[in-house]
C-alpha cells in the first residue's frame, strides 16, 4: 500500500506534506502542477494525509473512484515525468478535476 495525491493538490501545491514526510519520498519539480509520492519509498506512516490542507492525499485503497486516474499518474512520475504531466493536464482539462 502507498499513498497517492489526488486532483485537490493541483496548481494548489501547499507542500505541508513534503515538509512532514519522515522518508522524503514526496516530489515536485518547477515545471509540475502537483506533488507526487514515490511508491517505492513510502512507508505508509499517513502522516502526509494528515498534513494536506486540501485534502489531497489518499491511501491507494481509499482513493475515490473520480480520483483513479492519479494512482497512475503518480507511479507514471517516476518513469516519465512529462507523459504523467500530460496525463494531468488531460484531466483537469476534461472537467473532472
Amino acid at each position: 500500500m502507498t499513498f497517492i495525491i489526488a486532483s485537490a493538490c493541483v496548481d494548489v501545491m501547499d507542500q505541508s506534506c513534503i515538509e512532514v514526510c519522515p522518508v522524503d519520498c514526496i516530489y515536485i519539480e518547477d515545471n509540475d502542477r502537483m506533488c507526487y509520492i514515490e511508491p517505492n519509498d513510502c512507508i505508509d506512516c499517513a502522516v502526509c494525509e494528515a498534513a494536506c490542507p486540501v485534502g489531497a492525499i489518499f491511501k491507494d485503497s481509499d482513493l475515490p473512484a473520480e480520483a483513479q486516474a492519479f494512482l497512475e499518474i503518480n507511479q507514471l512520475w517516476f518513469n516519465n515525468k512529462d507523459e504523467a504531466r500530460e496525463r494531468v493536464n488531460q484531466f483537469m482539462d476534461s472537467g473532472l478535476g
